[in-house]
């Protein structure tokens, strides 16, 4: 089923491992959602709910270092910045989008089997 191209995925040296890591996590994955035209940190932060400044800052940095993010410093006083998705981050949005229609199609019954789970390993 694998090609040998994708079985190097699954070995600890494979450079796709960590980008996979920084890419695929939660506030990664909901900032680049969020991210439909240039924002601004605070906006980020406030349409998602429940992230810290700290969190989101280190989100943030990590995808402009992917290339996923262009940050840029608009010339206002105090001092502004937005952020936007790059063409690369852009290309996410596809599978991303798949990932979220999924998940909420799904939700209802992962749901379901994490409350027969509980219940069966209930002590």
């Amino acid at each position: 089923m694998a090609t040998s191209a994708t079985d190097t995925v699954y070995r600890s040296d494979c450079p796709s491992r960590p980008i996979l890591d920084q890419i695929a996590d939660k506030w990664s994955m909901m900032v680049m959602a969020v991210l439909e035209e240039p924002t601004r940190f605070n906006e980020i932060k406030r349409r998602l709910e429940g992230v810290t400044q700290r969190v989101l800052t280190q989100t943030l940095r990590r995808l402009e270092r992917n290339g996923m993010v262009a940050r840029r410093v608009l010339p206002t006083s105090p001092v502004g910045v937005e952020y936007s998705l790059t063409p690369l981050g852009a290309s996410l949005r596809e599978p991303f989008g798949r990932l979220y229609d999924w998940t909420v199609n799904h939700a209802e019954e992962i749901r379901t089997h994490q409350r027969d789970y509980d219940q069966r390993t209930r002590i």
